[in-house]
């Protein structure tokens, strides 16, 4: 199985828990180094709480799942104090 594929059913089990809220991700690169480059999708995208779906949900799934990765990181990651975050309805 290939490191790609490793990353997704990692992220597999935890995309419904993402999707609930209107998110998903999706796996944009995997460099040299073994660092996953995500981007996340729908809700997830524009939420202020996105940095801590990524650190404590998705990052923890891939590198228990997938020791050989590095590192995790989001390419548009949404600051919490960005004035255009937005809650999924369900988090208001």
């Amino acid at each position: 199985m290939s490191l790609v594929d490793q990353v997704e059913a990692a992220l597999d089990t935890i995309r419904p828990y993402l999707e609930a809220d209107g998110g998903n991700v999706s796996v944009e690169e995997i460099t040299p180094d073994n660092v996953v480059k995500l981007k996340l999708l729908g809700s997830c995208g524009s939420c202020p709480m996105s940095i801590m779906t990524l650190k404590a949900g998705i990052e923890q799934a891939i590198m228990k799942a997938v020791p050989e990765v590095t590192g995790v990181e989001a390419i548009n990651l949404t600051d919490i104090d960005d004035p255009n975050a937005v809650l999924p309805a369900n988090m208001r």
